[in-house]
């Protein structure tokens, strides 16, 4: 599916949370705006959202990730052409025309019909 973005958007976070399958993290408070995330930490210190379905609690403070996760944003301007590859709270990870992948809020961009491309 493809999109055309209609509002700025920039990343938040200069040094986005990321972990691989298996790891353990530390949990936070979850989202109220993002309820599909919660606040995380790394064994290396990194902190950030990371989404609470990819997550296994194991009851004390911590979590096994499930799968792969990395919270890297989507840079991209009005008029700037995405191409959407999955859902998850309200944000898509998108690919942007000339390479560039990561997430962006749904809030940032519309659909272009196959006929309007």
């Amino acid at each position: 599916m493809r999109a055309r973005v209609v509002e700025t958007y920039r990343t938040q976070y200069a040094n986005p949370i990321g972990f691989a399958s298996g790891e353990i993290v530390t949990l936070g408070e979850r989202d109220t705006e993002w309820p599909a995330f919660i606040w995380a930490i790394t064994a290396d210190g990194n902190a950030g959202w990371a989404p609470f379905d990819w997550l296994k609690p194991l009851g004390d403070g911590r979590a096994e990730a499930l799968r792969d996760y990395s919270a890297q944003e989507l840079d991209a301007d009005p008029g700037d052409e995405i191409a959407l590859l999955h859902e998850l709270g309200g944000w898509w990870w998108a690919t942007h025309d000339d390479g560039r992948a990561g997430w962006i809020p749904d809030t940032h961009f519309r659909t272009i019909e196959e006929r309007d491309a």
